[in-house]
């Protein structure tokens, strides 16, 4: 249940191997900067083959880059006490601002290239690869900041606007809380807390939600003034930008446009009710007349059964097995190579991931598994993402690098594809029941929790800009989005759920909310595709997913889907699988 980080690098955070890898990444960034500086010194040098060759360093850097954030963010994930792990990526956000800064510059050089130059460049023989990179960095670098200024906010990120989303990760993954269980009082550290939501006992997920709730009282101000300096510090960058829109560099980041985004919501807020249903009725199973937050993840079955690792292990690799040969071999490998690390214990992070280490073509997945059919399912969403990695192997530097709608479409069409084949083996009322409420805790979290996330980012943002935002006042923000979002179905809401959710603190992603819901519809209408072709349809993913670092997302659903992400009537037939859904835990409960 371990994974194994020396076969990356030897020695962890006193690494040898590491140390020398940093300063090789340290003289890739100084090659080109080089370059960069004979490309502004002697603008007439810029031809195509000078361009592909500065585009190659650049993919190159940021592959090394990638290996060590991903190393660094393991190690102190596994342990949050390790503080030469902290050290080190205090070094790391150093060469990632540097590399950001020439990044910029580059960007800029290609904007200031006159039209009839810039057509002949971009359609060289040694930039196809590069086409839809090259022409989007051009398209979105229309900045009034000068490169001095692009370089002193670069500066002042590291030590400021990242430390911040840092503090937040040491901060949580410090907290401890007291929680009974089998008349044991135990110390748990957040991770191990949240995993007691799904416990089939309500007394002990009521006394871990209350024990989450006091804790997070107890810190309201620290995490108020952490997340209103993040904001407040990517605010004053949009605002010296001239971005009025807060929206708008999370979907030039997220690769769609804003009436993609729009159709979307609009589907989810149309389709509320059947969710509501669902929650009412659970709630009822349960001999409550409305849902309690804290019951939310509760398992709709006493007889729910734990799952040891190993028997996870051997459900997902088998289930992976009826979508394609590919996909099995690939989970066999993480499971047998150590991409994992699963272990129950103290000091880890309280939030589950999976980091690409491009460099090696590998990837780690980090969780807490408690034996639950959750864990299963979040260990599940992880591979899926590891999936994905393994796919962009082939793809160049720079083309490797996908948007986050894309990545939770393969992370949630892993998920579905586990549902699927468990549904189909499912053999009495009581394994379709489980299972069914399973996957409708997936679409109340897409339509309703994700939505309650979009709508306090959106009000919060706006609120930031006249000033601080108090604690309490997030708190009613907090509130008011859960009951608009649940339709009110939800009872006892989490207060300081912008406490607990992790994404609002991600300095490298603004609104990590919306990205979710995307890919859980976008993966449905893919599911249905693999559901008519069958196992020859695995060749027809991998490449989706190899072309999802180079389209943007509405070209590559026309692409590969023939739809128009546009249109609500693309969401609205991922839409009706989930309602239906809906509609037969209701009959079958009646």
């Amino acid at each position: 249940m371990n994974w194994d980080l020396d076969s990356i690098f030897l020695g962890g955070s006193k690494s040898n191997q590491f140390i020398n890898h940093l300063n090789e990444l340290e003289e890739y960034i100084h090659t080109i900067k080089r370059s960069v500086a004979s490309f502004i010194a002697l603008p007439s040098i810029i031809d195509a083959a000078n361009v592909a060759e500065l585009i190659n360093k650049i993919g190159e850097t940021r592959i090394h880059l990638s290996q060590a954030n991903s190393f660094v963010t393991c190690l102190i994930s596994q342990d949050s006490k390790d503080q030469d792990a902290v050290i080190l990526r205090g070094k790391i956000s150093k060469f990632e601002s540097d590399f950001k800064n020439e990044l910029s510059k580059v960007q800029v050089v290609l904007t200031n290239i006159k039209q009839e130059i810039w057509g002949r460049l971009i359609e060289a023989k040694e930039l196809a690869d590069y086409k839809f990179i090259l022409t989007e960095w051009r398209e979105n670098k229309n900045t009034p900041l000068s490169d001095d200024e692009q370089a002193l906010i670069a500066d002042l990120m590291v030590d400021g606007f990242h430390s911040w989303g840092h503090f937040y990760n040491a901060l949580i993954g410090s907290m401890k809380v007291n929680i009974e269980i089998d008349g044991n009082k135990k110390q748990l550290s957040i991770g191990q807390a949240i995993n007691l939501r799904s416990h089939p006992d309500e007394k002990v997920r009521y006394e871990a939600h209350q024990a989450l709730e006091e804790i997070y009282e107890e810190k309201e101000e620290i995490f108020a003034k952490i997340i209103n300096h993040i904001t407040g510090f990517r605010l004053q960058i949009y605002q010296h930008s001239r971005i009025e829109n807060v929206l708008e560099i999370p979907l030039k980041e997220n690769r769609i446009t804003e009436k993609t985004m729009n159709a979307m919501w609009l589907v989810v807020k149309q389709y509320k009710k059947p969710f509501s249903n669902y929650l009412k009725r659970k709630a009822e199973l349960m001999g409550n007349p409305s849902m309690k937050a804290y019951n939310f993840w509760a398992p709709i079955t006493n007889k729910s059964p734990e799952i040891q690792y190993d028997e996870a292990a051997t459900l997902i690799t088998n289930h992976f097995s009826q979508f394609g040969s590919e996909l099995e071999a690939f989970a066999k490998h993480a499971f047998n190579e150590g991409w994992i690390e699963a272990e129950d214990r103290d000091n880890k992070s309280a939030f589950p991931f999976c980091a690409s280490f491009p460099l090696t073509g590998e990837s780690r997945i980090f969780m807490t598994f408690g034996g639950t059919f959750l864990n299963v399912l979040t260990l599940v969403h992880e591979l899926g993402h590891a999936f994905h990695n393994y796919a962009m192997k082939s793809a160049d530097g720079l083309n490797k690098q996908y948007p986050m709608s894309i990545a939770e479409t393969a992370s949630t069409f892993a998920e579905m594809i586990i549902f699927d084949a468990a549904m189909e083996k499912a053999q009495s009322k009581e394994e379709k029941l489980l299972l069914l409420d399973e996957k409708l805790k997936r679409s109340v979290m897409n339509f309703m929790n994700i939505h309650s996330r979009f709508l306090f980012e959106e009000r919060f943002y706006e609120e930031r800009k006249k000033g601080l935002v108090s604690s309490k006042r997030l708190n009613q923000l907090m509130n008011e989005t859960i009951q608009e979002a649940y339709n009110g179905s939800i009872d006892e809401p989490s207060t300081y759920s912008w406490v607990w959710t992790p994404h609002y603190y991600i300095t490298h992603s603004p609104f990590y909310n919306f990205p979710y819901t995307f890919g859980y519809l976008f993966a449905l209408g893919i599911f249905a595709k693999a559901k008519e072709k069958g196992k020859e349809f695995e060749k027809d993913y991998l490449n989706l997913l190899r072309d999802s670092g180079s389209m943007t997302v509405e070209d590559l659903v026309m692409k590969h889907l023939g739809e128009d992400i546009t249109s609500k009537d693309f969401w609205e037939k991922g839409m009706e699988i989930c309602i239906k859904d809906a509609e037969e835990f209701i009959t079958l409960t009646s």
